[in-house]
């Protein structure tokens, strides 16, 4: 069961004079990944094929996933009336894709698989939390609070089946740190690029990685406050067996913070914003 509808929003409040035209491209792209969350359930039931209880699980996260980025979409299009998010989408699928075929996960465990949706979880929700702070339109700022919670909730969801796996699988703690960076670093990869490509680039325009990912970590990561990378840090370290709110994390988030702020003014040079 959803936790909110995308029509209990309060649409009638949208003030385009507050909107941020820079906010909007990450929205954007945003949108797109949100909704293609329907190819990454699959994915989980392929590799948890024989754990109906996680199956259905993930099956129900999708759906919240999607009502995001429909949600998302519809935001933008408020925000930009010329841009057609249904169309995006498509164009989005078109271009992008992960491999469905498979029946283990690519982190090399179950353990591993749900250490990583942790991760991509804690990026969520720290996003969707700055983004929040970071925007004065009301719809929007409504909005992100709303999938916050919901991305907050879903990390609990995969934190807990991750528990049950630990118990099997015995992954030490530098094992898990090991899978939970790695995914970190993956969000550079193609689908975040893709996304901005195919959701603010004219279609004849040839795809650069280097170009759309700085693109877009340029404006999102341009949302983030210390407070967020802080929540960050502490979720990494409950994620992979250390303890939140100690001296190592006060540390690792003292180097997060430093190597964060500095990652989002090179993509900003890179891209001509300041």
């Amino acid at each position: 069961m959803k936790h909110w509808q995308i029509d209990q929003l309060p649409w009638d409040s949208f003030d385009p004079s507050k909107v941020d035209p820079e906010l909007v491209k990450a929205v954007k792209a945003a949108s797109v990944v949100e909704r293609n969350s329907v190819d990454y359930a699959q994915y989980l039931n392929n590799v948890f094929y024989d754990d109906p209880d996680f199956r259905q699980a993930a099956d129900h996260w999708a759906i919240e996933e999607i009502q995001h980025g429909d949600a998302l979409g519809r935001w933008a299009m408020l925000a930009d009336p010329e841009w057609d998010y249904q169309e995006a989408f498509q164009r989005y699928r078109d271009f992008y894709k992960i491999q469905l075929d498979v029946d283990q996960s690519i982190r090399g465990s179950r353990t591993g698989e749900l250490i990583a949706r942790c991760m991509v979880e804690t990026g969520t929700s720290s996003f969707y939390t700055a983004l929040a702070d970071a925007t004065d339109e009301p719809v929007l700022k409504a909005l992100c609070k709303q999938i916050a919670a919901d991305e907050f909730r879903h990390f609990k969801l995969f934190y807990d089946h991750m528990h049950r796996y630990l118990k099997r699988e015995k992954i030490s703690t530098l094992q898990r740190a090991r899978i939970a960076l790695g995914r970190v670093t993956e969000s550079e990869d193609d689908e975040l690029a893709s996304a901005y490509h195919t959701t603010n680039e004219p279609a004849g325009m040839p795809y650069d990685h280097n170009r759309c990912i700085a693109n877009y970590m340029a404006r999102a990561m341009k949302t983030y406050q210390p407070k967020h990378l802080k929540r960050v840090t502490g979720m990494i370290f409950k994620t992979i067996g250390l303890t939140p709110h100690s001296k190592l994390q006060d540390l690792a988030f003292y180097v997060a913070e430093k190597l964060f702020f500095s990652r989002q003014k090179k993509f900003a040079r890179m891209v001509g914003l300041t």
